[in-house]
């Protein structure tokens, strides 16, 4: 299982940007897939996950209205669309992935990562 996350960059606040996570050697039938943030001095944490069969989604409050998540099967990628940015949305974002048929928020409960990009957004 391999996940690549890409098309982090600089931007200003109130900006918007889509990250992308390339995903192979799973299937999304069965795997969730959530996208994370690791800020500076803090713990890694959800901002949106995405069920199995991509019916059920999680948005943490600090994200619900402004970031999207969606994927494409036939390109095996999972995208975060991120509008209104803010500078504390500045972190480093990572997608991850594990096989379940329930749609899990917790670090704890992914077992596949990929590398993270990073994304900073300035005032």
């Amino acid at each position: 299982v391999q996940l690549q996350a890409s098309g982090g960059g600089l931007v200003q606040a109130g900006d918007s940007l889509r990250i992308a996570c390339a995903v192979s050697g799973l299937s999304f039938d069965s795997h969730i897939i959530g996208w994370f943030r690791q800020a500076p001095g803090k713990e890694r944490e959800a901002d949106s996950c995405l069920s199995n069969a991509g019916g059920n989604k999680f948005y943490s409050d600090s994200v619900k209205g402004r970031f999207t998540i969606s994927r494409d099967g036939a390109e095996n990628t999972v995208y975060l669309q991120m509008n209104s940015l803010k500078p504390e949305d500045t972190a480093v974002y990572y997608c991850a992935a594990d096989s379940s048929s329930r749609l899990r928020v917790g670090v704890m409960f992914y077992h596949y990562w990929g590398r993270g990009t990073l994304v900073t957004v300035s005032s």
